[in-house]
């Protein structure tokens, strides 16, 4: 059963794309996309393993970044990493977007890749991504950091659990809509050995 949800309004458009390993009705690849005044606060989150287990440990992962999204990232990790203790825990990236100031800011624990493809072609470097740390939210926390970095009308960010295979964030900038996008990269690099999901947003701007 495929997983699939799109906004297009506010900060950014996004879309989500995602399926549970066959075999499975519940995936452990779960996401998170939170309004907070002029900013969004954007992840994926995947529990450990797959099946039941792990589509409860992203649940309580996802409940716990969501309550309060305009907290700093680094007390958002935090948090979940406590409420997910007794679960299997998870591996997350998460990304907060203050488009008042145009700038995104990042953190990554475990295999969660976050990549930033920039709108503008002559952008150097065109590509950046999280600085992810070994780990496992709920069970070991590494020591934490997040990154700070400029971003700028058309840039696009893109999500992917490890059940989306490595080379999806070279593929040549996209004008798709997000949702097209997101469908292309779930169909060309999702696994069938794993739960997969990708997100594709694209920045549109302060709203204010």
């Amino acid at each position: 059963m495929d997983m699939q949800a799109q906004e297009g309004s506010g900060v950014v458009e996004w879309a989500v794309r995602g399926r549970p390993i066959p075999g499975e009705t519940e995936s452990g690849d779960l996401h998170v996309v939170v309004d907070y005044g002029d900013g969004v606060l954007l992840g994926v989150i995947d529990g450990l393993g797959h099946g039941r287990e792990a589509a409860v440990a992203a649940r309580v992962a996802a409940q716990a970044i969501t309550r309060q999204p305009a907290r700093p990232l680094l007390d958002i990790v935090k948090a979940c990493h406590e409420a997910l203790r007794g679960t299997r825990g998870a591996v997350l990236s998460l990304a907060s977007i203050d488009a008042s100031h145009a700038q995104l800011c990042w953190t990554g624990v475990g295999n969660v890749e976050a990549v930033l493809t920039r709108g503008d072609p002559a952008h150097e470097p065109h590509r950046e991504h999280v600085l992810l740390r070994s780990g496992v939210v709920g069970y070991q926390l590494p020591p934490l950091r997040a990154a700070s970095l400029p971003i700028h009308r058309d840039d696009v960010l893109l999500l992917a659990s490890d059940g989306i295979r490595q080379g999806f964030s070279q593929e040549p900038p996209t004008r798709l809509p997000c949702a097209d996008y997101a469908d292309y990269l779930l169909r060309a690099y999702g696994k069938q050995t794993d739960d997969s999901m990708v997100m594709v947003a694209r920045y549109h701007g302060s709203t204010v």
